[in-house]
């Protein structure tokens, strides 16, 4: 009995364990199942995408990549120029399935006037990050640097999606100072007291004429607003809907003349609304070792106009830490205006017209961010530029503002030590609870989404893409477009050929309207200005 019990069980005991072996083989294959057909959904075929391949042995000045604890090292700037082609990505669009349209039907369409002697390593980050937040054309007036051989054939050579947008080149050419040697501008009295001095007063004259020109092209070109703005300023759209200036200018009324946009540190269809924006904020660095400020800089110190009375004038004394004024540089902003006729510039931070007086309102967020004496190399740099002696008496002469005075006089007559010392100290923000005080205090602000537009750009292969289309422009295709950057046709357009008669009859019509002198660079109000007690 007990052996045909036995024998009875055995089949059983062997019919459980084959129906484990199914249950364990059914669990184990149906998730690989799962995983294998989300991955045939999910594929698009073709080879290894080489954006998500390992990153490139050469980085983009001043990024490191995750894991990484070497300190940024001191390059030349040349070496910039090598990095911005250290690229596995062959064209454009800009990010892999994004789509920029810059056709006729976006509206308003906006280009940036601006006077540069800057490297590669600068204007490239600087066109394209406009270019992300809206901004569709670029009149670059060059010298220096920026109208070297390798420089320019980079930026003659930049894609143009349509007719009207792209990077404009000019050329400060023979004929360019002819021309505007020519222009109404001389008869008048506005921009007067800047003429004839030197440094800082010529640059400010200088720039005043290129925005003329660049009124005309914008017209040209059928643009709806014009900005000027420095290729160490960064528009910073934060009160729009999107981050974009396009629209933060298309939500404003059209019964508005002027809207201003105070800053933070780091025109011409048928007379249509004239709109003039001022707007920046002064970066705040926290190294001595910045190599690429666009991307190593993230904190900003507030316009005064964004801050209450009682904050500004509470830390006004903190916030300077023993410099003369609360910006290291000017405090009264950048502008844009919307293209309309008459329209005119009114120095290098503002915008007029010889019709009208513009009514303007403020907007509370939106800035410029002015990435100002960021690397120690802007001491030297700023310094090569001017010829002016190192005295008390003769840097009046040459600089509009008090820092930039005593940053000439060190740095024409200290050593590299000294230098150093002195930039550390009035420069850099090495003092992290006094940092950590006036963030929690509102007057220091982080901002990080220009770090990121920029080191995307970077990774997605944008300045490779651009270097390399650069080797591919032949050399009689780029001094032809050397040739034809600076436009005859604006001669007539600026009043070269009005008689000196004509323009002054049309000034003296105008009187009421002139705004005065032209607008230079400010320094913020200190608290003496505001006659007012704080408890």
């Amino acid at each position: 009995m007990a052996a045909l019990s036995y024998s009875s069980s055995k089949p059983i005991s062997s019919s459980y364990q084959a129906l484990n072996y199914r249950l364990l083989l059914l669990l184990t294959l149906l998730p690989l199942t799962v995983a294998f057909f989300a991955f045939i959904l999910q594929w698009q075929g073709g080879l290894i995408d080489p954006l998500l391949s390992s990153p490139d042995p050469f980085q983009f000045p001043g990024m490191d990549y995750p894991g990484s604890n070497s300190r940024p090292h001191r390059r030349s700037v040349s070496d910039c120029v090598d990095v911005l082609g250290q690229s596995r990505s062959p064209a454009f669009p800009y990010f892999k399935d994004w789509n920029f349209e810059f056709g006729s039907n976006l509206r308003p369409k906006i280009c940036i006037v601006s006077s540069t002697a800057a490297g590669l390593e600068q204007i490239l980050p600087w066109i394209f990050y406009h270019k992300v937040i809206g901004v569709s054309t670029f009149f670059l007036f060059v010298e220096g640097k920026a109208a070297s051989p390798v420089v320019s054939r980079v930026l003659e050579s930049i894609p143009v999606e349509y007719k009207s947008s792209g990077v404009e080149v000019i050329y400060r050419t023979k004929e360019l100072e002819e021309q505007q040697a020519k222009s109404r501008i001389w008869n008048e009295t506005w921009l007067a007291k800047f003429f004839y001095k030197p440094c800082n007063h010529e640059l400010f004259v200088k720039q005043t004429l290129n925005m003329e020109m660049a009124i005309v092209m914008s017209r040209d070109a059928g643009m709806d607003w014009i900005i000027h703005l420095d290729t160490d300023e960064l528009v910073h759209p934060s009160s729009a809907r999107e981050y974009s200036v396009r629209q933060l200018l298309a939500d404003l009324p059209e019964d508005v003349d002027m809207v201003v946009f105070p800053n933070y540190v780091s025109g011409l269809a048928i007379f249509k609304v004239f709109i003039s924006c001022e707007f920046s904020q002064e970066s705040c660095v926290e190294r001595d070792d910045i190599i690429e400020p666009f991307t190593e800089v993230s904190m900003f110190k507030k316009n005064f106009d964004h801050l209450p009375i009682e904050a500004y004038l509470g830390n006004y004394r903190r916030a300077i830490r023993g410099n003369p004024n609360y910006f290291l540089t000017y405090g009264n902003g950048k502008a844009a205006a919307r293209i309309q006729d008459h329209l005119r510039p009114h120095g290098a931070h503002r915008w007029h017209n010889y019709m009208k007086a513009p009514k303007e309102i403020k907007l509370d967020e939106a800035a410029v961010l002015h990435y100002t004496y960021t690397k120690f190399s802007d001491l030297t740099s700023r310094r090569d530029r001017c010829g002016c002696k190192p005295t008390e008496e003769d840097v009046k002469k040459c600089f509009m503002l008090e820092f930039d005075r005593a940053a000439f006089i060190i740095a024409s007559t200290a050593t590299e030590d000294e230098m150093l010392r002195w930039y550390r100290h009035h420069v850099v923000w090495t003092n992290r609870a006094l940092n950590l005080k006036l963030l929690k205090r509102g007057i220091l602000t982080r901002i990080y989404t220009p770090m990121a537009i920029i080191q995307g750009l970077r990774e997605s292969g944008v300045f490779g893409s651009v270097l390399q289309s650069a080797q591919t422009l032949s050399k009689d295709k780029f001094l032809s477009s050397v040739e034809s950057s600076n436009f005859s046709s604006v001669d007539k357009q600026i009043g070269v050929k009005e008689s000196q008669a004509t323009a002054r009859r049309i000034l003296d019509i105008n009187d009421n309207f002139s705004g005065g002198s032209a607008i230079p660079p400010l320094s913020p109000p200190v608290p003496d200005d505001f006659h007012i007690g704080i408890s």
